[in-house]
């Protein structure tokens, strides 16, 4: 067991993995402009990780075994790239399973650890491969005109079992070494080919990945956040893919089909509050100091906005707390955060995310879009007009206001900043189940006898 360095984690990517962009094959990830960024981010994160020797392992493989241990994580977990990032919840979320599966499938558990225990000793990176392409979503897998349109086993041999499907929205999977793949749904009797899941590497026969991206091509000056972190999305696809029995967690045992989403969508959900947090503060921040730039800051539809940002940051903070002070113990004595939290959480914080986006563009105008690029200002002749009408005060010069622009657009009105707009509310799955996760685990029961008693209806 070795921990990789920067280099040895970029020379691992030349394993024969085949990917796309914009509509030709790569044989040199390093070359192309959109993954340059995604490259060096995951790299500096094996820099930055990295010690040397044997039995030493990165904080991104700490299984948490006690509340502080969780909070520990997140915290770290908000200074990592995003590949170290899904490594550490994907994984985590597979150890939720095998607790999960382990009283009726304790094969499936042993294997689960098993391969958590291959990533660590070969410090890879995995991501998690869970929407599939869904078809018509008015039919189940089995009714569907393709039946690929859910990722499903085609094939049961001696050792493994084969797999076709696509998998959808599926982040940095170009730039990683695992794909976990997961059912997207519970599955019902006679859909038991397509409650699969399995761990398969990046470069295995029959895995071919297509990729997006918000990565800025040129003008790097005007983004100052996305020409710093950026990752492509890939479209993959699963065409007849082997995968070894050890890689096999679930293999048509409906009655977990939707165990393993369940386990990612609550480990994604915290990971996605946490940043939902961070980023509500960074939203007041914003708020704040382009109203001192235009000068409304005493402008009082301007203080009740951010008043509104500033307790929306502080609420979804607070539920982030309460997730991880309720978290619960697994008979492993794994802990996992509260589900009850975490749903309630994530689905405020992503509900209302727009609304503190909205407040920003209101408090900031127009400018959000239209201040001119930072090579504008810069330019012998224009350069000094744009100053002298971009500066509002003493104190606020020019140049510091269009910046202050560039960074509001490029966090919150451009390409990157409609990636965040779908991304939080998509991530951990749609505000549907997190409502109903967060009523599952609700104590009904609690609430209804108080309204009982309330009501002088309780017995006794």
């Amino acid at each position: 067991m070795a921990m990789k360095t920067g280099k040895e984690y970029l020379a691992s990517l030349d394993d024969g993995r085949r990917v796309f962009a914009e509509g030709e094959e790569l044989k040199d990830l390093g070359a192309h402009p959109q993954f340059a960024t995604a490259l060096k981010l995951v790299a500096e994160g094996y820099d930055r990780h990295h010690r040397p020797g044997k039995d030493v392992s990165g904080p991104y493989f700490a299984i948490p075994r006690g509340p502080g241990e969780l909070k520990d994580i997140l915290e770290l977990l908000l200074g990592w790239d995003m590949v170290t990032v899904t490594t550490s919840q994907g994984l985590l979320a597979l150890l939720t399973a095998a607790a999960r599966v382990r009283p009726r499938h304790p094969g499936y558990a042993r294997r689960i650890e098993d391969y958590f225990a291959h990533c660590k000793d070969n410090d890879l990176r995995c991501v998690q491969a869970i929407t599939d392409a869904k078809g018509d979503r008015r039919l189940p897998p089995s009714r569907q005109e393709d039946p690929d349109v859910y990722t499903r086993i085609v094939e049961r041999r001696p050792g493994g079992i084969v797999v076709r499907g696509a998998k959808l929205h599926i982040s940095s999977a170009a730039v990683s070494h695992e794909l976990v793949v997961m059912p997207t749904k519970n599955m019902k009797p006679g859909e038991e080919d397509w409650a699969v899941a399995c761990a398969i590497p990046v470069n295995a026969p029959g895995v071919s990945i297509v990729n997006t991206s918000y990565a800025p091509r040129e003008r790097q000056a005007d983004f100052p956040v996305s020409s710093r972190h950026n990752m492509p999305e890939g479209f993959v696809i699963l065409d007849d893919v082997f995968v070894p029995d050890e890689r096999v967690f679930l293999a048509g045992e409906i009655e977990h089909s939707g165990t393993f989403a369940h386990s990612l969508g609550l480990w994604e959900r915290l990971g996605g509050t946490a940043h939902l947090a961070e980023y509500g503060d960074t939203l007041a921040g914003l708020a704040q100091l382009v109203a001192e730039a235009n000068g409304t800051e005493r402008v009082a539809h301007v203080r009740e906005k951010i008043a509104e940002m500033v307790i929306y940051a502080t609420l979804v903070r607070g539920a982030l707390e309460a997730a991880i002070a309720n978290a619960e113990a697994s008979p492993e004595g794994w802990y996992f955060p509260s589900e009850l939290y975490t749903n309630a959480a994530k689905h405020h914080g992503a509900a209302e995310f727009s609304t503190m986006i909205r407040h920003l563009h209101d408090i900031a105008g127009g400018a959000v879009v239209t201040a001119p690029s930072v090579a504008d200002l810069e330019h012998a002749e224009v350069g000094p007009f744009i100053r002298k009408y971009m500066r509002t005060k003493e104190g606020v010069d020019g140049e510091y206001r269009t910046r202050l622009f560039h960074a509001i657009r490029d966090f919150t009105a451009d390409a990157y900043g409609g990636w965040q707009l779908v991304t939080m509310l998509q991530s951990g799955g749609g505000l549907y189940a997190q409502r109903l996760v967060a009523r599952k685990h609700y104590p009904m029961d609690r609430a209804k006898a108080l309204a009982l008693a309330l009501a002088g209806l309780a017995e006794g």
